[in-house]
Formats: structure tokens, C-alpha cells, sequence
């Protein structure tokens, strides 16, 4: 019987098997930023445990609220810095150099096909489009992380999801993911990884499977993976080419990474996505979607872009290009953050800094703050935010604010009418 290219994951790292229904899989990356890792690293500290399993394969950022807003953050940011030092933890990102970690850390070429990642933060399987199985984890979990490089978890069922069609201009992944959690839930994938193929997967880059795998996690799933092929190979090249003869070889490795023919599924799920109209959440969970001209109209406040789902070059990018000679509606606030320092650059570079300076938007620094309700660009009570996040969960962004999910492209219409658009009117 073949195996999914998670089950081929798990073989490959399989340490123990303390029972039936548990694999201890060895890790190469421990992923760590400082809302969560502060904890860990403190209660280590406090049981006499202070060390970490490999410096080398520990990478940590402060993102989250950077820079500090209050004495607690800098405190959280303390604990991280002192920590990075006192181990030689040489991948460590403070301000400056820090960005929005699963924007920085793929960046930087820390996820390769085949690996095994975890961090404490939800959104770690964004990871997986890189063809690596990635998975957010609680504090206990993480603990073990840093100490021993491994992690328990049960071998989770495959959902294959096949996305077929073409889409329309101004349709992105975005609207393909949320469209997605729509039709399963946000409980129709607990427990399981969703492996993401065809032809739509196939001709995107990574920065669109990042987006798809990113969201994953928002209908229960534990990862979302792609496998990996030339796209993949294409982006990771600057930092694995010393490893290959070319380009192709590195393309036939990585299918020892694919599915088997016959491998077993928990299910599959057909999408055609060729009529898909850009999508938006309504509510105040993910898989209240709706068709955008359903929800056409809608007054907003603030738009941001921005996060780890949508903060990427890519996205600015397709942002701009509705905003270049267009200004902010009356009345509405625009907050853009470029995820990190190389996107900003690339932003400046290009002139995109300056079509959202010209529109009326805030450009800052990468950070998270604002998507989790924490630091610049929170919501007062009953401000309406069309945002390019990943969560509109009630408080969100701010108590008793409301968070409308979408695509840069429609955030960028709703910017410039002051209500929730169909992007495809400027396009």
C-alpha cells in the first residue's frame, strides 16, 4: 500500500512509538517567537532544565508586537534575546531585523521538503506548502522541542482537496482557501493534513501555497501541504544549490516526497474554481463566506494589509496595482504592512511604498500586532475592518470590532469606496 507524502514524512523521523496511536518524530526546525516561547523557556528555566537540543535548528523572532508597546512586551522580548544569547541561538531576529515569522523564516530557507516543524503558533502550517509537515503546538509540546528535538503526535488521516479551473483576474488564493472553509468547516478537517493539488496548485507560487497552506489550520487541520516540485525548488535554489548538480536534480529528489499512486485517503474533495467570484467572511468565523457581491456595500473603517497570509511582496503587489492613482475614501483609516524587512525593501524598490503613502495609507514596520488585536491598528467597539488577515474571530482585532477576511486586491477596493467591493470593477 502506498503512502501520502505525510506518512512518508513520519516514517522518515519516526523515533519511538510509545504506543499505538502515538510516533515521537524527530524535528529539524523548533520555531519560536516571543508571545509563546517565553513561557516555555521560563518553565524550563524553573525546573533546572535550561538548555536546548541544537542551536542550529532552533529559529527565533520577535514579531508579535514589535516594537515594544509596554513593559510586558519588552519584558516577553527580553526573556527571548537573553535566551538566544545564553545558548548561541544564532537565528534569532530582534527589531530591526525581524519579521512576521512564517513570512521570514521561508524567507530565509529554513523549510525544506520532508521536514518536520513546529512552533507554538496556530498558523505553522503555512509551512507545508514547502512540502514539509508544519504544526502549531501548545506549550508543553514546544517545551519538549527545545529540549529533546522531538515531538508526540498521532499519525493524522489525509484529505486530499484537487483544485481544478482557472481563475479569474483579480481572483487569488485567497479567495480559493476561503472558499474552501466554507465548504468544510472550520471542523471538517480536525486531525487530519490537507494535501492541496492540481493544476490551480501547480501554477502558483509559493507565496499563493503559502497563503492556501496558511488557512489550513482555520477548517481544524492539523497542516496543509503541497508537493513539492520546481516552484518549490525554483524558490529555495539560493540555498540548496551547493547540494545539487541543478536545478533538475533538485526537482527529481523532491519527488521521493510525493504521494504514492495509491496511496489511502480520508477523503477527496474536487474544486473547480474556474467561476469563483472573490470571496469575503462575514461573522465571526471563518467559515461564514460568502460570494463578495453578496456582501457588496458593507461600510468599513479600516483597511489592513498585511500578516502572514497576505503580507508578501505578492500581495503588495496585487494591492497596488488597484491603488496606484487612487486615494482613501473619505472617512476610512489604511494600515499596510510589508511582512518583512527584504519585502519592505523590495516595496520601496519597486515604488509600492509610495502608491499606499499617496492613497492615505500608514505604511509600518513588519509586525503581527495588528492581526491579533495587540498593537497598531487594533479596533475600537464596533469598527468594521476589511483586513487581509487570517481570523475574524469576535475581538480579533479589537473588542466588539469586525473583522471581514478577504484578498488584497478586494481590500484594496474597499479602501478606495469606503465598503466591501468586488476588486474585479477596477481591474
Amino acid at each position: 500500500m502506498g503512502k501520502t507524502i505525510a506518512e512518508k514524512i513520519f516514517a522518515a523521523h519516526l523515533r519511538d512509538t510509545p504506543s499505538a496511536e502515538n510516533m515521537v518524530l524527530d524535528l529539524d526546525v523548533v520555531m519560536c517567537h516571543e508571545i509563546t516561547t517565553p513561557i516555555a523557556i521560563m518553565d524550563l528555566m524553573a525546573k533546572g532544565m535550561d538548555k536546548v537540543f541544537d542551536p542550529d535548528r532552533i529559529k527565533a523572532v520577535i514579531d508579535h508586537v514589535t516594537p515594544a508597546k509596554d513593559s510586558k512586551t519588552a519584558t516577553q522580548g527580553k526573556i527571548m534575546r537573553d535566551w538566544a544569547r545564553r545558548h548561541g541561538i544564532k537565528d534569532f531576529f530582534d527589531v530591526g531585523a525581524n519579521g512576521v515569522c512564517h513570512a521570514l523564516f521561508p524567507e530565509k530557507g529554513f523549510v525544506r521538503p520532508g521536514y518536520t516543524v513546529i512552533m507554538g503558533d496556530s498558523h505553522t502550517c503555512t509551512h507545508g506548502a514547502f512540502g514539509a509537515f508544519a504544526a502549531g503546538v501548545g506549550t508543553t509540546d514546544l517545551q519538549v522541542g527545545i529540549y529533546k528535538g522531538v515531538c508526540s503526535f498521532r499519525l493524522p488521516q489525509t484529505l486530499k482537496i484537487a483544485i481544478d479551473g482557472k481563475l479569474q483576474p483579480g481572483v487569488t488564493a485567497k479567495d480559493v482557501i476561503l472558499a474552501i472553509i466554507k465548504r468544510l468547516t472550520v471542523n471538517g478537517a480536525t486531525d487530519k493534513v490537507i494535501e492541496f493539488v492540481g493544476p490551480v496548485i501547480d501554477a502558483m507560487g509559493m507565496a499563493a501555497r503559502m497563503t492556501i497552506c496558511n488557512m489550513a489550520v482555520e477548517a481544524g487541520a492539523t497542516c496543509g501541504i503541497c508537493l513539492p516540485d520546481r516552484v518549490t525548488a525554483e524558490y529555495l535554489w539560493p540555498f540548496i544549490k551547493d547540494q545539487y548538480a541543478d536545478i533538475d536534480a533538485a526537482v527529481a529528489d523532491f519527488t521521493r516526497w510525493h504521494s504514492d499512486a495509491d496511496a489511502v485517503y480520508a477523503g477527496t474533495i474536487q474544486v473547480d474554481v474556474t467561476d469563483l467570484p472573490p470571496q469575503v467572511t462575514f461573522g465571526y468565523k471563518p467559515d461564514q463566506v460568502k460570494d463578495i457581491g453578496e456582501m457588496a456595500g458593507t461600510p468599513i473603517d479600516q483597511v489592513y494589509i498585511g500578516s502572514c497570509t497576505n503580507g508578501r511582496i505578492e500581495d503588495l503587489r496585487d494591492a497596488a496595482a488597484l491603488l496606484k492613482d487612487r486615494r482613501l475614501a473619505a472617512g476610512v483609516r489604511g494600515i499596510v504592512t510589508p511582512a518583512t524587512p527584504k519585502i519592505f525593501n523590495e516595496a520601496l524598490q519597486e515604488g509600492i511604498i509610495k502608491i499606499f503613502m499617496d492613497a492615505g495609507f500608514c505604511v509600518l514596520n513588519p509586525t503581527c500586532g495588528a492581526c491579533l488585536g495587540m498593537s497598531s491598528g487594533v479596533l475600537a467597539e464596533g469598527e468594521v475592518c476589511a483586513s487581509t488577515t487570517n481570523r475574524n474571530f469576535n475581538g480579533r482585532m479589537g473588542k466588539g470590532g469586525m473583522v471581514h477576511l478577504m484578498s488584497p486586491y478586494s481590500a484594496a477596493a474597499a479602501a478606495v469606496t469606503g465598503a466591501i467591493t468586488d476588486p474585479r470593477t477596477f481591474l
